[in-house]
């Protein structure tokens, strides 16, 4: 080989041999956090934060005192800043605002107190430039009795003679017209409701206004898919399933042409028009419902696939035993529903009693009973119950928030949980929900009221609370609101929203994208959960949900290794980002939460 030749050759092996080396140092310390490059791509839905907006309370921006979509528009940014992937909308449809926006009568068009279509486009439109998603409301089960669809069926105009379910009277031994039978709406009193125009009763699982439709009928089925491809097309990205256990009801055709009337629960705490006075066996959770479900995901992927879009997201709300939520996934026999139903197990079977156990107990059932292959949610509040702070401590809310984005899966936010605010004071005078003024009187009314967790978000200290430039809101704002603000989290040291963004940055790192969980109660009151990948840091986080100071041995918690440091901690904790944390005792006060991070095991 001619000298100049030797002089290149070594000259390359030189070059190759620092870039080994260079490159091993870099992709070393790469590999202590980033994610992995060889692990398989997620979707970008399966790692998200969706955060739960409530329009109506979000932002004002015409002076009226009700959010509009300006407002959302407007405080986009705010998403960014705090780690959030997707929006969801509650309804915003054309309404008459009985259950505000749940009875909608226009099921393609904004309803007039929100804007117009040309602000609902805009908002996709910067949305899109930030990298967010929007996802909907889709209400199937029901439509407002002011709908086209209802008149045209009270009119039995041909194609609607069966758009809902309507019955015959029965006729009692005196001759009088009495219901079809003893169904009890999850508002109140009979599901039932006569109509003169047709002289039949038409049914109602929730408020009179909202009609139940007949997904028996193939127009409406078709009709429910003509809705979502409008609205995909418009540029959503997906849609939360409203009120799916309601969608079919017993068929009379099963029970000798009528409608059978449900035994007594047995439940004495309960009067005749109160529901759970009946089992519900014949007006929820029936099997037809899934086929419907199977049906949509199978629209939404054939669109996705022949447009060649991103995921659809189909999301379904579903309160029922374990078992039928997950078919909400999909079946043994291969076909594909939702891509999750919602979680709500931190909202119906945990509460402030509650113990570190009961905390493992509720997270393990759902990932041991979730199918194999899919992505689990977490779900610790929304616009129809008690707000997380309120239902539990105020504090517990940096641990609650750090559960919901260090669990492996999709953290849902309700408007408001990341500055930690609670349900706000709304008097009997001032309630315009129709559940508590259906059901409720002035001395029990807060039992079934929704309207503590919907009053509006706090912006700053300013007059109410920077929602709008009005004199009135459309429900009180909370009155810790100079307390409890965004703006005031910001400009603070240490706040409730800078542990969010802090811990909505860690869901960035390999071992929380792509890791394992363990999960363990440590003690009564104290439980762990430690995110772990070979190669990679360890992040654990231990939660004190009880109310007395407690002890645990950090040496029992399975992956962690010294040295420890802080990540974050609860904002009222001693510890700070940082500090060293031995591989032994550690004390935690009450409602304390701290994540640890620990080196490659």
């Amino acid at each position: 080989m001619p000298s100049w030749g030797k002089v290149v050759l070594i000259a390359v092996l030189v070059a190759v041999a620092v870039g080994v080396v260079v490159g091993t140092v870099t992709w070393a310390l790469m590999r202590s956090d980033s994610t992995p490059p060889d692990i398989i791509e997620l979707d970008w839905w399966e790692r998200t934060i969706i955060y739960q907006i409530y329009p109506r309370s979000f932002k004002d921006t015409d002076g009226d005192g009700i959010g509009d979509l300006r407002g959302i528009t407007s405080e986009l940014e705010h998403f960014v800043d705090a780690g959030v992937g997707a929006i969801w909308l509650s309804p915003i449809f054309v309404s008459p605002m009985v259950d505000f926006g749940y009875d909608i009568s226009d099921f393609y068009d904004i309803h007039y107190e929100y804007g117009t279509m040309a602000d609902f486009e805009e908002l996709i439109r910067r949305a899109q430039q930030l990298g967010i998603k929007v996802l909907l409301d889709y209400v199937p089960n029901h439509a407002s009795t002011e709908s086209e669809y209802f008149k045209k069926s009270v009119a039995r105009e041909p194609g609607y003679e069966n758009f809902f379910i309507w019955a015959d009277p029965k006729i009692d031994a005196n001759g009088n017209r009495t219901v079809p039978s003893n169904w009890i709406s999850q508002f109140g009193g009979s599901v039932w409701e006569w109509n003169e125009g047709r002289q039949q009763y038409y049914l109602h699982q929730f408020a009179v206004e909202q009609a139940d439709f007949n997904f028996r009928e193939p127009a409406v089925r078709q009709e429910m898919i003509n809705i979502m491809r409008f609205w995909i097309e418009k540029g959503a990205h997906g849609f939360r399933l409203d009120a799916l256990p309601h969608l079919f009801e017993a068929d009379p055709r099963d029970h000798g042409g009528v409608f059978p009337d449900e035994p007594l629960s047995g439940n004495m705490f309960l009067t005749g028009d109160q529901v759970g006075y009946t089992t519900q066996e014949y007006v929820r959770d029936l099997i037809e419902i899934y086929d419907v479900v199977y049906e949509w995901r199978e629209f939404a992927d054939k669109w996705q696939e022949d447009n060649d879009s991103e995921t659809i997201v189909l999301l379904a709300e579903a309160y029922a035993n374990i078992s039928m939520t997950m078919l909400y996934y999909g079946d043994e026999r291969g076909r594909v529903g939702c891509h999750f139903p919602f979680n709500f197990d931190f909202i119906t079977s945990l509460k402030a009693a509650s113990n570190a156990r009961d905390f493992v107990y509720v997270i393990n059932r759902w990932l041991t009973y979730m199918p194999y292959g899919n992505v689990a949610n977490w779900v610790f509040g929304n616009h129809d119950n008690s707000r997380a702070p309120s239902r539990f401590r105020t504090i517990m809310v940096d641990g609650l928030n750090a559960l919901n984005l260090m669990l492996p899966g999709v953290a849902i936010t309700y408007q408001g949980e990341e500055i930690g605010q609670r349900d706000g004071y709304v008097s009997w005078n001032d309630t315009v929900d129709v559940n508590a003024i259906n059901q409720g009187n002035p001395d029990n009314y807060l039992e079934y009221s929704r309207d503590p967790a919907r009053t509006p978000y706090h912006w700053n200290n300013s007059t109410n609370a920077g929602f709008t430039t009005g004199p009135t809101t459309w429900l009180p704002v909370a009155e810790d609101y100079m307390e409890i603000n965004l703006q005031a989290q910001k400009d603070a040291e240490r706040s409730h929203y800078k542990v969010y963004q802090y811990l909505s940055r860690l869901r960035g790192m390999a071992s929380l994208s792509h890791g394992t969980h363990h999960l363990e109660a440590l003690s009564v009151n104290t439980m762990v959960l430690v995110r772990h990948l070979a190669t990679y840091n360890t992040y654990a986080l231990v939660f004190n949900v009880g109310t007395e100071e407690d002890t645990v041995d950090l040496s029992r918690v399975t992956f962690l290794a010294e040295p420890i440091t802080v990540y974050e901690s609860s904002v009222f904790s001693r510890r700070r980002s940082g500090d060293t944390i031995s591989l032994g005792e550690l004390i935690l006060q009450p409602g304390e939460a701290i994540v640890l991070r620990a080196p490659p095991t």
